[in-house]
This record gives structure tokens, sequence and C-alpha cells, in this order.
């Protein structure tokens, strides 16, 4: 099947499939609508609502509540690092964050895998103690 494309102003024909043309159509079709919508639901809230209810996603917003645990969570996790020393803070947060292995680590730091293994399960140690001890 043939179809005609208009590229800035340039008109080309293209030979595609028969499910192309049909995938094709259907986008132009769903332009129009949503086009035609925008236009009848001026209002932005009405608008959001009607692309919710046509697309189906929803963004993702955190309660209050998440909030305040997320933050409480974080407070916590600051508190047991600060009980750590530098060293220890540092090859943890490159483990838990960035996802390195002790090697990558050790490199870095210049020293060998088992003190940075040590270092880490030091850190483990103090946030398995602190979570006792409030829990």
């Amino acid at each position: 099947m043939e179809i005609t494309i208009k590229i800035n102003g340039r008109v080309m024909s293209v030979e595609v499939s028969a499910d192309v043309a049909d995938y094709l159509e259907q986008a132009k079709r769903d332009s129009r609508k949503l086009y035609r919508e925008r236009q009848r639901y001026w209002d932005g809230r009405e608008y959001d609502e009607y692309i919710i209810a046509t697309e189906g996603r929803l963004p993702y917003c955190a309660t209050p509540e998440e909030l305040i645990c997320q933050w409480e969570t974080l407070d916590e996790i600051l508190t047991v690092l600060a009980l750590c020393t530098d060293t220890q803070q540092e090859r943890f947060l490159l483990h838990a964050l960035y996802d390195l292995s002790y090697a990558e680590i050790a490199e870095m730091c210049g020293c060998t895998k088992v003190s940075v293994c040590r270092s880490i399960m030091g850190v483990r140690k103090k946030f398995f103690k602190f979570w006792r001890k409030t829990r």
C-alpha cells in the first residue's frame, strides 16, 4: 500500500505494508480525537481527567503519611551513619547507593577487598543494633 507523507513542506510517497498503514491511520485518528477533546475541555482540570480516563495512567504522588515515614527513615539512617567513621560511611554508601562491588570499592579507595568487607559489615552491624533497640 502506498502512503503519502508531508515533511517540512515536501511530499513523499512511500510503499508500506497494510499493517503499517492501518497503524498510521489509527494514530492519525487518535491525534484528531485528542485535539478535539482539548478544544472541548479547555479547563485544565477536566482535560487532565480526560487524559487519565483514556490513557489509564495516574502520576504517582506520595501521601503525607508516606512522606513522614520516608523522612523518619532517612533520619534514622543518617543517625546510624553518624556513628560510623568517614571511611565506613564512604565504603558503605558506595556499595549501597552505587551498587559497586567490594573489588571496585577497594580499587577506588586503595585498600583490600577484606578491609572493604569489614567496613561494610561494621556499618550493617550498627544498623541491626540500632534497629533492635528502637523497635
